[in-house]
């Protein structure tokens, strides 16, 4: 259920995020969590629901819960 990679930036994980349809929705995901501490890059992508996100180190996955609700979305898991 997770994708996670450490890589020479940092952590990548991939989320998996329903709900969003449009570029709206992608910068609601965006800001949620890239305010969370540590998040150096998020790129989400309505069509496929697909949110990657470069952190230092690896997410708190109630935090990154809490964000896409706050958001507006669900999370379904890790890509």
């Amino acid at each position: 259920m997770s994708s996670e990679a450490n890589t020479g930036s940092g952590v990548t994980t991939v989320l998996q995020v329903t709900g969003m349809t449009c570029g709206h929705c992608e910068g609601a995901v965006t800001e949620e969590l890239g305010a969370l501490d540590g998040v150096s890059s998020v790129k989400a992508v309505a069509s496929t629901g697909q949110v990657t996100v470069v952190s230092a180190a690896p997410l708190d996955d109630e935090a990154v819960r809490a964000a896409v609700d706050e958001a507006g979305y669900e999370l379904a898991g890790r890509a």
